[in-house]
C-alpha cells in the first residue's frame, strides 16, 4: 500500500500540472509582454515534448529499476516547477515547463507498469480505477483551482505550491517504493531514438500548430511538419517490426484486444478532449458566459468523471469490459447526437447534465478499454503495451483537438460567407452555433464507430510468453 500511495501523490500533481496553467496564459502574456502565439508554447511544447519523451520510456524501464524510474521522473520534474516558479524571463519559464513535460511524459507510462506488474489481471481493473480517478480528477479541478490561486496569490504560486507535494512525494517513494521490474538491459538502437522523437515530435507539432496558424492545415508549415512526421513514423515503425531487440516493439498491435482497445482508446480520447475545447468556446461565444463561470459548468462533469472511474474498474474485473462499454457507447452517441442541437438559447443547465452524460461515458469506456488491451500482452511487453497507449494520449489529443477544432472554424467561415451579411453580430453567433452543430455530427458518426467497436470486445486472456510456449512445445 505505501507504494501505491507514493504512485498516487506523484501522479495526482503531475496530472494537475497539466490545466494548471491554462486560465494563467493571459496574466503571463501581461507579465512578460508576450503574444498569444507566444504564449501559446506553454500549452503546445507541453504536449510536443510529453509526445517527443514517451516512446523512449519502453527501453528507459528496461534499463532502469522501478525506483530510478520512479525517483528520476519526480526529480526532473520538481526540477522543471523550482525553475518555473523562480523564472525571471518567459524563455527560463518555457524551459522549466519543458523539464515538467519530460517528467510527466515518463511518469504514465511508468505508473500504468508498476499496477501491471503488482496486480494480476482480475484485479487490475480497480487499481487502474483508482489511478483514472487521479488522471481525470486533477486535471478537472485544476482550472478552477488556478483561478483562485491566480487571483489572490499571483501566477507563481501555482509552481510553488506544489513544490512541497512533490519534495513529499520524493522522501515517501525514497523509503517505501521496492524494485519490481526485471532489468533486461537491451540494445538501445540510437536511430530508433532521433526518428522516433523527430516523427511524434513533428506530427504533435503539426496538429497542435494547426488551431492558430494563418490557413489551419494548409499552412506550408503545418502541413509539411505533419508530412514529415508521419513519413519519419513510417520509417521509425519499419525499423522497429526488423529490429531484434525495437525501441517501442509494435508487435503488441498482433494481439486483437490491445488492437481494438487501442483504437477505442484513441476515438474516446478525442471526443473527451474536443469537447473540453469545444463547449468553453461555445458558452464564451453565443451563450455570452464568463470564463469562470464556463469553467464551473464543466466542472461537475469532469469531477463525476474521476469519482467514477474507480467504480468502473471494479465493474470491468466483474463483468468485463462489453457489459461496460457497449452501453457507454451508446450513451456518447445520444450525448452527442443531443450537443448537435445546441443554439444560442440552450440553457446552461443542460449543457451541464450533457457533459455529465458525456463524462460518465467515457469513464466506462477509457479505463476498460486500457485495461483490457494490457491485459492481453504477455508480461515481457508490459513496457512496450503502456509506453504505445501512453504515446497514442498527446498524439490523439493533438489530432482531435486540431481536427475538430477546424473542422468547427471551416464550417463557421463557409456559413459566414453564405450568409450574405458576415459582419452581423447574428450571422457570427448563427455560423458560431452551426460549426458546433457540425462537429458534434462527426463526433456522433465516430461514436457509433465506438458503438459496433465495442461490440467485438470480450474480455482479455494474457498471452504466454512466446519463449515459455516454445519450451512446452519442445
Amino acid at each position: 500500500m505505501p507504494i501505491v500511495i507514493s504512485l498516487i501523490i506523484g501522479a495526482f500533481f503531475a496530472m494537475l500540472n497539466e490545466t494548471l496553467l491554462n486560465i494563467a496564459l493571459k496574466t503571463l502574456m501581461a507579465e512578460f509582454d508576450i503574444s498569444i502565439t507566444t504564449v501559446q508554447w506553454m500549452a503546445t511544447g507541453f504536449m510536443l515534448v510529453m509526445g517527443m519523451v514517451i516512446p523512449v520510456s519502453a527501453v528507459m524501464m528496461q534499463w532502469f529499476t522501478t525506483r530510478q524510474m520512479f525517483l528520476g521522473t519526480l526529480i526532473i520534474f520538481t526540477m522543471g516547477t523550482i525553475i518555473c516558479a523562480a523564472a525571471p524571463d518567459f524563455s527560463l519559464l518555457l524551459a522549466g515547463r519543458f523539464m515538467q513535460a519530460v517528467g510527466t511524459g515518463l511518469l504514465t507510462p511508468v505508473i500504468f507498469n508498476i499496477f501491471l506488474l503488482l496486480y494480476p489481471p482480475e484485479k487490475r481493473g480497480a487499481m487502474l480505477g483508482l489511478v483514472g480517478l487521479v488522471f481525470m480528477f486533477a486535471p478537472a479541478i485544476g482550472p478552477t483551482l488556478s483561478g483562485v490561486i491566480v487571483e489572490y496569490l499571483g501566477w507563481r504560486y501555482l509552481f510553488i505550491i506544489v513544490i512541497p507535494f512533490m519534495i513529499f512525494s520524493i522522501l515517501f517513494a525514497f523509503k517505501y517504493l521496492v524494485n519490481i521490474s526485471e532489468i533486461t538491459k537491451p540494445k538501445v538502437d540510437i536511430a530508433s531514438i532521433i526518428l522516433s522523437m523527430a516523427g511524434f515530435g513533428t506530427l504533435v507539432y503539426g496538429f497542435s500548430s494547426a488551431g492558430e496558424a494563418k490557413g489551419g492545415f494548409t499552412n506550408p508549415v503545418v502541413l509539411g511538419s505533419i508530412i514529415i512526421g508521419i513519413i519519419l513514423l513510417t520509417i521509425f515503425s519499419i525499423r522497429q517490426l526488423k529490429l531484434k531487440e525495437p525501441l517501442l516493439d509494435l508487435k503488441v498491435f498482433k494481439y486483437p484486444m490491445f488492437r481494438l482497445g487501442a483504437i477505442v482508446f484513441v476515438l474516446v480520447m478525442m471526443a473527451m478532449l474536443s469537447s473540453e475545447i469545444i463547449l468553453p468556446l461555445f458558452m464564451q461565444g453565443p451563450l455570452g458566459l464568463a470564463a469562470a463561470t464556463a469553467g464551473l459548468v464543466l466542472l461537475p462533469g469532469s469531477i463525476l468523471n474521476g469519482l467514477m472511474s474507480p467504480v468502473m474498474g471494479k465493474l470491468f474485473d466483474k463483468f468485463g469490459p462489453r457489459v461496460l462499454m457497449v452501453p457507454a457507447s451508446i450513451l456518447l452517441a445520444l450525448t452527442l447526437l443531443m450537443f448537435s442541437f445546441l443554439s444560442a438559447n440552450t440553457p446552461s443547465w443542460q449543457i451541464v447534465a450533457g457533459y455529465i452524460l458525456l463524462m460518465i461515458s467515457v469513464s466506462a469506456m477509457f479505463m476498460p478499454s486500457e485495461t483490457n488491451a494490457l491485459n492481453q500482452l504477455p508480461k515481457s511487453m508490459y513496457t512496450h503495451g503502456t509506453a504505445v497507449l501512453s504515446t497514442l494520449q498527446p498524439v490523439a489529443g493533438a489530432i482531435g483537438v486540431s481536427v475538430f477544432v477546424g473542422l468547427m472554424s471551416a464550417r463557421q467561415n463557409y456559413l459566414l460567407e453564405q450568409s450574405g451579411s458576415p459582419e452581423s453580430p447574428l450571422a457570427q453567433v448563427d455560423s458560431f452555433v452551426g460549426g458546433v452543430r457540425f462537429v458534434y455530427i462527426i463526433g456522433f458518426a465516430l461514436a457509433v464507430l465506438t458503438f459496433f467497436l465495442a461490440l467485438r470486445m470480450r474480455r482479455s486472456q494474457p498471452a504466454v510468453e512466446e519463449e515459455k510456449a516454445v519450451d512446452k512445445a519442445s
